[in-house]
């Protein structure tokens, strides 16, 4: 039993809280609510590399050549990001997109190579992506079985169909229809390239999604409290199946793209991409323990470490920092969200 209120007390408790700590709550403005959002600081330490990097190397790193270069390897890993953010939100990760994007690459390889046309090549390629997503899913949300379990067997798996199905060779005779298929990844529209819009329209959509839709709301509800989102008649199982389909195939799109450009297959396409697709999301201020996250984050996530890369090549430090580097960013980005959390508790 809570102790009675002294005589004369103006606040009485009720329970464990008492009512000048509800009355005293204040919701944020919004400028409150960009200041203390950790996308915006992303944005801002972006702003500031860039800046810096101009100034000192203005015909290199601020030529339009280098920034056609950068956006286009940044929308790889940041398409990846947008399907990897779902998962994540949900409380759960993905460790297999990498090899998801080394399998696709094969099976649209062969296929061009046996002389089937770029679009049969690009529809096999997402059917591959949707049944690999649907797998871990089925596995993750209906059987059970832990999320990083589940797609580290898939990311060896995945790996070793790869190998398997190309006989460990690269894959560049793309057929009589294989222009058509490089275009799509190797081409560009106003002095950008294919892939960086390609990033934005699924930006902008998934985006929507996420902000707008009822499976955008189950999706922060389950990574929330799942337990409370399934006593609400949230279809939890089913939107979390989901979201490691939409992660698959959004690899899947990276994979299509990546060779397209490239104008090869190989098994080893996206290997290690997986760490680099966790880092964006959880720079750009995704949590792993759920509930947290957005599209804009994974983006702007994928963008910081892209020009810390090429910033990091332009000074010539050893490319063997850049692990280094990105670790350091990690380390501060979950920093920053612990403080975070501190402030609003």
């Amino acid at each position: 039993m809570p102790p009675e209120p002294e005589s004369g007390a103006t606040h009485p408790d009720i329970g464990d809280v008492r009512i000048q700590d509800v009355v005293s709550i204040k919701e944020q403005t919004p400028l409150e609510r960009v200041l203390s959002s950790q996308p915006f600081w992303v944005t801002v330490a972006l702003a500031l590399i860039i800046g810096i990097m101009v100034i000192r190397q203005p015909d290199s790193f601020g030529s339009a050549a280098n920034f056609a270069n950068m956006t286009r390897n940044f929308a790889i890993i940041g398409i990846m990001a947008i399907g990897m953010v779902a998962v994540i939100i949900t409380g759960g990760i993905d460790l297999s997109v990498g090899s998801i994007m080394g399998v696709t690459g094969v099976v649209c390889g062969l296929l061009l190579e046996a002389g089937s046309t770029w679009y049969i090549a690009v529809i096999a390629g997402l059917l591959t992506g949707v049944l690999i997503g649907l797998i871990n899913g089925l596995l993750i949300a209906y059987a059970g079985l832990s999320a990083f379990v589940v797609t580290l067997a898939m990311m060896s798996f995945a790996r070793s169909i790869a190998i398997v199905l190309s006989q460990n060779r690269m894959i560049y005779d793309f057929g009589p229809h294989g222009q058509a298929f490089k275009d799509i990844g190797g081409g560009e529209f106003l002095e950008l390239s294919n892939i960086f819009w390609a990033l934005v329209v699924l930006s902008i959509l998934v985006g929507i999604i996420l902000k707008f839709s009822t499976w955008g709301r189950y999706l922060y509800s389950i990574g929330g409290n799942e337990q409370a989102a399934r006593l609400t008649g949230v279809p939890v199982n089913r939107v979390k199946a989901q979201a490691y389909i939409l992660s698959a195939v959004t690899a899947a799109i990276s994979a299509i793209l990546l060779v397209g450009w490239q104008g090869s297959a190989i098994n080893s396409t996206g290997q290690a991409y997986e760490l680099r697709v966790i880092a964006s999301t959880v720079i750009g201020g995704a949590n792993l323990m759920g509930g947290e996250g957005g599209v804009y984050g994974a983006v702007i996530g994928a963008a910081l470490l892209e020009v810390i890369r090429n910033s990091l090549l332009m000074e010539g430090i050893d490319s063997n920092w850049q692990g280094a580097f990105v670790g350091v960013f990690i380390v501060l980005a979950v920093l920053l969200e612990k403080i975070r959390g501190q402030r609003r508790a």
